[in-house]
């Protein structure tokens, strides 16, 4: 065991050194070991379109390195120049977090013991008047599995936004970190009927449309057309449209072809009056930029499915999986997470609705070998109350994200928000990089009336990152509710 001096000193330099790198989240974003953000990459998925080559794949941007285990204690410890402990790994692992066994090396205290008793500690925290009825925790050690810390943490409870893990960690295993989602226009032979098909790119926004619209024109010159009909393909999806909260300035009617994500305004993340008619809007958008690049248009006044002989004309894609992944769990984006789950079910070969992607996330999770005891899903959300998760799942998908022999589910943990750095820990702490916690703690919100959940990571004194979920079922105040889950994360600190 280390002396208390050597132990304040690691844990000095643990702090220190973490700040330092907090200072630079600022700027370039959250420290990650060199993986890149979703803010920092969104521009390379402008170039994203392509003329008319029939059949030709979709083209796949390389990362530019690929992407690498979390960060664990030796990492950690050896790059601030810490004393290095080599204490073998703590035993034990939590249901389906897959992380026991693994090799460790690197600074932390005696094999089993917690840097704070996290029960004395965690129990008055979780059970303050400001979290409601019902509380939930655990905390879960990344790199053994070994559960440290565990209150009701079987008991499914509504997880709101933090049910987005689940989503994303589903999408990333079933279609892959470097999956381009396509927006299509194809064309019957003469080209004087042609059909924007959507392929469900919760991204498509003003700029890659024109760029379609470019390429559109450009292809149809070449076959001396200046006149077409213009129809429009959302089958893709099928089931209900409208989220079953009913129109929802936090969401928009759940289609495969929508602009900028139905907003009715120029924002782009958080609540916005939304379309009541996304692919509609897109259609009539996509004719307007037909006719300024002198091709005249004439929309369909309902969708339809594209002719089978159709050929392809031109084509966009979105940004990676792992770049718009990123971007939902930094936002808390429900358009995005309810498109994952789409194209979860599609890669399962479920119907692209709301019952077909959550039985394909579920489905896809337990191939992962998560605890799935008492889940439901309804959404890709987290809006839908009827949504049940345990905190003990919640830790168990960050444990597996960050499992080095699953390097394809890492975007889940660099897309997390930052405290007091980025997305909606932005404002929470001490919030703006002035608090105690700020840039030290990165973990998904999750609030809905009554409900506030918080999971996320935090290395501890030990070095060791840590995976925690804290749920709260009864709030009476979210502000109070959101302070609270606040302290009991900061209390993994060093």
């Amino acid at each position: 065991m280390l002396d208390q001096k050597a132990w304040q000193v690691t844990a000095g330099s643990v702090v220190l050194g973490l700040l330092v790198a907090a200072g630079a989240v600022a700027v370039a974003g959250p420290w990650d070991d060199g993986q890149r953000k979703a803010e920092r990459t969104w521009a390379a998925g402008r170039d994203r379109t392509g003329g008319a080559h029939p059949g030709a794949p979709a083209p796949v941007r390389a990362p530019a390195r690929a992407p690498r285990p979390a960060p664990s204690a030796g990492p950690v410890l050896s790059a601030l120049g810490a004393d290095a402990d080599d204490s073998p790994a703590d035993s034990g692992t939590v249901d389906g977090s897959g992380a026991a066994g693994r090799s460790h090396t690197g600074t932390r205290a005696e094999a089993g013991e917690a840097p704070i008793n996290l029960a004395k500690t965690l129990g008055p925290l979780l059970s303050r008047p400001a979290l409601g009825s019902v509380t939930a925790g655990s905390v879960v050690d990344v790199e053994t599995g070994r559960q440290l810390y565990a209150k009701n943490a079987k008991r499914p409870m509504t997880p709101a936004s933090t049910v987005k893990l689940a989503t994303m960690t589903a999408a990333l295993s079933a279609v892959g970190p470097d999956h381009r989602i396509p927006t299509t226009v194809v064309a019957d032979e003469d080209g004087k009927r042609i059909t924007l098909v959507g392929g469900g790119d919760p991204s498509l926004d003003t700029r890659a449309l024109g760029k379609l619209a470019d390429d559109t024109a450009r292809a149809l010159r070449k076959k001396g057309v200046k006149k077409v009909a213009l129809g429009y393909d959302v089958s893709l999806y099928s089931g209900p449209r409208q989220h079953p909260i009913g129109p929802n300035d936090n969401i928009a009617p759940v289609v495969a072809l929508t602009l900028d994500e139905g907003r009715l305004n120029t924002t782009t993340s958080g609540p916005a009056p939304r379309s009541g008619d996304p692919a509609g809007d897109t259609a009539e958008e996509f004719g307007h930029l037909l006719h300024a690049r002198g091709v005249t248009a004439t929309k369909a006044a309902a969708p339809a499915k594209a002719p089978k002989d159709a050929k392809r004309l031109a084509v966009t894609y979105s940004a990676p999986v792992s770049d718009l992944i990123e971007r939902a769990l930094t936002e808390s984006d429900n358009d995005i997470a309810e498109a994952m789950a789409r194209q979860t079910a599609l890669a399962g070969h479920q119907p692209a609705s709301f019952a077909g992607g959550a039985k394909a996330v579920k489905e896809q999770l337990s191939k992962l070998g998560m605890p799935l005891g008492g889940t439901v899903f309804t959404d890709g959300s987290g809006l839908n109350r009827k949504d049940k998760v345990t905190a003990g799942l919640l830790t168990s998908l960050l444990a597996r994200d960050g499992d080095p022999a699953h390097p394809e589910l890492r975007p889940v943990l660099t897309g997390l928000p930052v405290a007091g750095f980025s997305g909606t820990l932005l404002d929470r702490y001490s919030g703006r990089g002035e608090g105690p916690a700020d840039g030290l703690i990165r973990a998904k919100t999750g609030t809905l009336t009554g409900v506030n959940t918080l999971a996320g990571t935090v290395v501890d004194a030990n070095g060791r990152l840590l995976a925690f979920a804290f749920m709260a079922d009864g709030t009476a105040s979210p502000t109070e509710a959101e302070q609270a889950l606040d302290q009991a994360s900061t209390a993994l600190l060093p």
